[in-house]
């Protein structure tokens, strides 16, 4: 943990971005570090966890991360918190909280709301088309002798 918030330090006045840091460890030896870059490579979705996330995957050559535990200096946002369940990380450990976050400006109680509501009654308007194209499209990698299950 003292790592992953070190680079929240480190990287954040070296403005990279803002004050978060990841370390992602497997039987106990770190494999990935990862840091907010959000600002410095125009990437919204460039956060501390995602960022390890995708080093931790390259470095074990491999999506499922079972078996690993994050370290992250802030309790991660929603979509560092799926990412994280995509990726089968086993534990989160964090230290700041969300509502430390939204003190400082970086309030993610919106998506969470929002998540909870039925699509209709979103903020952000959503709009089905050629659903029979894309289910189409599932049904054929149903099938696909080849795929790749994840």
């Amino acid at each position: 943990m003292k790592r992953a918030v070190e680079l929240s330090r480190q990287k954040m006045r070296e403005g990279c971005g803002g004050p978060f840091g990841a370390v992602i460890v497997k039987d106990g030896t770190v494999i990935a570090e990862g840091w907010n870059q959000v600002t410095s490579h125009n990437d919204p979705t460039a956060h501390a966890e995602v960022t390890a996330i995708r080093q931790a995957s390259a470095a074990l050559k491999n999506f499922d991360l079972s078996g690993c535990e994050i370290y992250t200096s802030c309790e991660p946002c929603p979509m560092c918190l799926a990412a994280i369940y995509w990726a089968r990380i086993g534990t989160i450990y964090y230290a700041a909280t969300r509502q430390d976050a939204a003190n400082i400006g970086f309030d993610d109680a919106l998506i969470y709301d929002e998540i909870m509501l039925d699509i209709s009654n979103r903020k952000l308007p959503m709009r089905q088309l050629l659903p029979d194209a894309a289910v189409e499209v599932m049904q054929e990698w149903e099938h696909k002798a080849d795929k790749i299950r994840y």
